[in-house]
């Protein structure tokens, strides 16, 4: 039977995991911007889920301009259709040419393909990609199923959970 809660088929990922996929698209991603010697002249963050790998991605690769673009697709776990919220600096931008966009994930691709019609010639990279969104990014680190529902620690917190058997 496919009748499953979503923490049935859930990638749980850590706060020490984001951090080791995050440093992992950072190497990933080092040397390889279009800048002669290889660098990036920024990276955007896809809010907000973007943030967290956005902020670490820039800390390895040593780039210091930063904004955000704020996109929204989801209302709590529903997906909406996708639409800018607040753009990032004009002037900075361009057509995208040497601007690294980090997002957590891409899954159905729609707010992907929102940011790549606005800016074609920028680089997307994501941490997770699922199968129905994976040809809008350009690099990614890992792929799950595109069934699976993940469980980001910033959305998480710590509670007790009962035992499946005792009352205790």
């Amino acid at each position: 039977m496919t009748d499953r809660l979503p923490h049935e088929k859930g990638f749980h990922i850590s706060w020490d995991q984001i951090h080791r996929d995050s440093r992992a698209l950072a190497w990933r991603l080092d040397g390889h911007g279009p800048a002669e010697d290889g660098s990036w002249k920024a990276v955007v963050a896809i809010t907000r889920g973007g943030m967290a790998p956005a902020m670490i991605v820039s800390r390895e690769l040593d780039i210091r301009t930063v904004d955000t673009i704020s996109v929204k697709s989801y209302d709590h776990q529903d997906q909406s259709e996708a639409v800018v919220l607040k753009s990032p600096d004009k002037e900075l931008m361009g057509d995208g040419e040497g601007i690294l966009i980090v997002d957590d994930l891409v899954d159905t691709g729609k707010t992907l393909a929102l940011v790549r019609k606005m800016f074609p010639k920028a680089h997307l990279a994501t941490v997770y990609a699922k199968p129905q969104g994976r040809e809008q990014v350009q690099t990614y680190i890992t792929e799950v199923s595109q069934d699976t529902w993940i469980f980001f620690p910033w959305d998480m917190a710590l509670q007790y959970v009962r035992p499946y058997r005792g009352t205790e």
